[in-house]
């Protein structure tokens, strides 16, 4: 672990403790850093995945008893929200 020493915006300091439900000063930046990290690593998964071409087609027939669901728009309507 490194120790530094920061000045620190005291509202954002306050603003971001009150977000993420902290008690301290140094739970509070180091929530805030791992919540950054964390969404770096979401965003490259989701580029990832967004890089592989899936096929749904009979997806509602492939679960036993009828109880699957028509995947095969699911890729299409995603791209749709995305661009709104």
């Amino acid at each position: 672990m490194t120790r530094i020493s920061v000045d620190v915006n005291d509202e954002w300091l306050d603003a971001a403790r009150e977000v993420l439900g902290t008690d301290s000063k140094v739970a509070t930046i180091n929530a805030a850093l791992r919540e950054f990290a964390v969404r770096k690593q979401a965003k490259e998964l989701i580029a990832a995945l967004d890089a592989v071409e899936m096929d749904f087609t009979g997806s509602a027939e492939a679960w036993r008893y009828g109880g699957g669901r028509d995947l095969s728009k699911l890729a299409e309507r995603a791209r749709e929200d995305r661009s709104a």
